[in-house]
C-alpha cells in the first residue's frame, strides 16, 4: 500500500504556501499559460504538505516534460 506521507507544516506555513503557488499561477496566467490538472493536483499537495518544495519542483518538472513530449 502506498500512503501519503503528510510533512508537519504550521497554518501560517500552508498560507504562505498557498500564496505562492497564486501568485506563480497568476505570473504564468499572464503569459497566456494555463496549468494543466496534473499540475494543479501537484500544487494542492504542497499547499496541503504532502511534498516537500524540492519534490513540488521536481514533480512539476517531469509533469511539464510529459505534457510538451505528448503534444509533440
Amino acid at each position: 500500500m502506498n500512503a501519503v506521507l503528510k510533512l508537519r507544516i504550521t497554518d501560517a506555513q500552508r498560507v504562505q504556501r498557498k500564496a505562492a503557488i497564486d501568485f506563480a499561477r497568476g505570473s504564468v496566467r499572464l503569459e497566456g499559460v494555463l496549468l494543466s490538472a496534473e499540475i494543479e493536483r501537484l500544487n494542492q499537495r504542497y499547499i496541503d504538505g504532502e511534498l516537500s518544495s524540492e519534490e513540488h519542483t521536481e514533480l512539476c518538472f517531469q509533469a511539464m516534460e510529459r505534457e510538451c513530449h505528448a503534444a509533440a
